[in-house]
């Protein structure tokens, strides 16, 4: 007769950061490297847009066009900062944050993507524009900023950063730099990325960015996690499918809700990316604080 133990679901493998690391430095350094071949088409836009409108759903002050309806008044007294984890070479830096807020930090392992960021927004403040590296919002006027750092989602505290390592700040320069050590941020922006994450690592990594949203008591501030969806299993539990290839796990939506309540975050919306090429996962967004 089986044991008990025998008859237990085999535990899903945890990510390897080092294994995730090594496929993403497989990928070119474009659009369709950090999209899967998915670059060129109308992916890129369609989720820009996406994200966009979640966000300005959730956060209307950060809007920049007025309408005869509703002109816009000033309702933000500071600088508006935004953190991109797993930014890649800054696809979401440069479509979707600089478009809506005034400073955005990124953060990126792959050395290739990191580079290639640091590429684009250096290009960006002289202005110099192709194909391939469109300019980055306000960097030029310095209106806008954007620092680079590289480093892993395990051991990067948004508070405490200490632990990655400073590439370049570019574009608006404040007149006192270390001020901004510890301030916290206004959004926090997780895509694609946090499938990296063994679900300790994931808990700790939400928790610590809970703690660096800056206006927590104002409910303005917030987490906005984008990520693909496995289905729920058939008996309405969670599920986790880990990716041989690169080291990551795809979770259900029951899954991600479970993280979240562990990591003591509110769900306050969510939302499926629609318009998306057929075959690929289900893609879902998170508002979380």
């Amino acid at each position: 007769m089986a044991s008990f133990d025998s008859e237990r679901e085999p535990a899903i493998p945890e990510p390897v950061i080092e294994d995730g690391i090594d496929y993403w430095n497989t990928q070119p350094a474009s659009l369709d490297g950090v999209l899967g071949g998915f670059g060129s088409g109308s992916l890129p836009r369609i989720d820009s847009l996406g994200s966009r409108l979640f966000l300005l759903n959730l956060y209307p002050e950060l809007c920049t066009v007025p309408s005869a309806i509703k002109p816009l008044t000033p309702q933000i007294n500071h600088r508006i900062r935004a953190l991109d984890v797993g930014a890649g070479i800054g696809r979401v830096t440069a479509d979707v944050l600089l478009h809506l807020v005034s400073d955005v930090v990124i953060l990126e392992p792959v050395e290739s993507f990191v580079q290639e960021a640091l590429a684009r927004a250096r290009a960006s403040v002289q202005n110099i524009s192709t194909r391939e590296r469109p300019v980055w919002t306000g960097l030029a006027d310095q209106t806008k900023s954007v620092t680079l750092l590289q480093g892993t989602l395990q051991v990067f505290d948004p508070l405490n950063p200490h632990r990655v390592t400073f590439l370049d700040r570019l574009g608006y320069q404040p007149t006192r730099p270390q001020d901004e050590i510890g301030m916290g941020f206004d959004v926090i922006w997780c895509q694609w990325c946090l499938g990296h994450l063994s679900d300790p690592d994931l808990v700790t990594f939400l928790t610590r960015s809970h703690a660096a949203l800056r206006e927590k008591e104002k409910g303005r501030s917030l987490i906005v996690v984008k990520e693909n969806l496995c289905s729920d299993k058939d008996d309405g539990t969670a599920d986790t499918i880990f990716d041989v290839q690169d080291s990551s796990l795809t979770r259900s939506d029951l899954a991600w809700k479970n993280i979240f309540k562990e990591a003591g975050l509110k769900l306050v919306d969510q939302k499926v990316q629609e318009g998306l090429p057929q075959g690929l996962y289900a893609v879902k967004m998170y508002a979380l604080r």
